[in-house]
C-alpha cells in the first residue's frame, strides 16, 4: 500500500497545524455519518508525564536496543524511548506527519505504511510499541493475524509489542451499538470501524480501524507467534497490552 497522497493527507495537515499554531482538534468522520470532535490534539505532543496510566505502566517493558513505533504520529513515544537509549524506527503512512516527527527531534522517522512493515529487515526490533490506540491499525481480524505474523518475522526472539486499544462494548452511545449490529450483520467484528479524518478543506481516505475488547485481542493474538503477557487497565474503556514473543 501506498503512503497517503499529500492532497489527502488531512491527519497530517491537523498534526502540522497543531505545532505550528496549537488550534485544531481531531475531526473523524465514521462511513454511517456519525461524526466525532476530539477536544485536541495535544495527546500526539504529550511526554511522558500525560500519558494514560496504562499506557505508562506498558512503556516499562520496552526492552532491548532497537524499537519500532509504529504510527508514530509526531513523534511522542519515538522521542521517549531515544531519550531511554533505543535506537527508534518511527514509521507511519502520513508525509507531514514524518516531518513533524523529524522536526521535533526523532532521528529515524520513515514514510512507510504500517501495511508494508514486513519490508523491515528480519530480527532487527526487540519492542513494538502501537500507543494511541493503534492496535486499531491492523483494520481487521485477517490483517491483523497476517501482519502479527510479519512482525513476528521482524522481530528478536525475547521482542515484546507493547499496544492500546479500545473495549468498543464499554459503551452506552445508542448510536455506536447499532453501528455493532450493522458489522456483525456484515460479517465484521464489531468493532471493526471504517472513518476518514478531515482537517478544513482536507479530506483523508477511508481506512478500516479496529477496536477490540481483551478477549478479542488474545484470539486475534493466538497463532501469530505471539502471545498476551498482560493487560493493563483503568476505569474507561481504553487499555493497554503486553504481547510476547514466542
Amino acid at each position: 500500500m501506498k503512503p497517503v497522497p499529500p492532497s489527502r493527507d488531512a491527519y497530517g495537515q491537523q498534526i502540522r497545524a497543531f505545532l505550528e499554531r496549537g488550534t485544531p482538534v481531531e475531526i473523524v468522520e465514521r462511513d454511517d455519518g456519525f461524526v466525532n470532535a476530539g477536544p485536541t490534539n495535544a495527546s500526539y505532543f504529550a511526554d511522558l508525564r500525560h500519558w494514560s496510566k496504562p499506557e505508562q505502566r506498558a512503556i516499562r517493558c520496552a526492552r532491548g536496543r532497537t524499537a519500532l513505533d509504529v504510527g508514530c504520529g509526531a513523534g511522542r513515544v519515538a522521542l521517549h524511548l531515544q531519550a531511554r537509549g533505543f535506537r527508534v524506527i518511527a514509521i507511519d503512512n502520513s508525509p507531514l506527519a514524518v516531518k513533524t516527527a523529524r522536526s521535533r527531534g526523532v532521528k529515524d522517522a520513515r514514510l512507510l505504511p504500517f501495511e508494508n512493515v514486513g519490508t523491515l529487515p528480519r530480527g532487527i526490533v526487540d519492542t513494538v510499541v502501537m500507543f494511541g490506540n493503534n492496535f486499531g491499525l491492523f483494520g481487521s481480524y485477517s490483517r491483523a493475524k497476517r501482519l502479527l505474523r510479519q512482525m513476528h518475522r521482524i522481530t528478536r526472539d525475547g521482542a515484546v509489542l507493547l499496544v492500546q486499544s479500545l473495549d468498543p462494548y464499554q459503551t452506552d452511545e445508542p448510536a455506536h451499538r447499532k453501528y455493532q449490529r450493522l458489522n456483525r450483520r456484515r460479517g465484521r467484528m464489531s468493532g471493526q470501524i471504517r472513518i476518514r479524518i478531515r482537517y478544513q478543506e482536507w479530506v483523508g481516505r477511508w481506512f478500516d480501524y479496529l477496536l477490540v475488547s481483551p478477549a478479542e485481542m488474545s484470539a486475534i493474538v493466538d497463532g501469530t507467534g505471539w502471545d498476551v503477557d498482560r493487560f493493563f487497565t483503568v476505569d474507561n474503556p481504553r487499555y493497554t497490552a503486553v504481547i510476547r514473543r514466542v
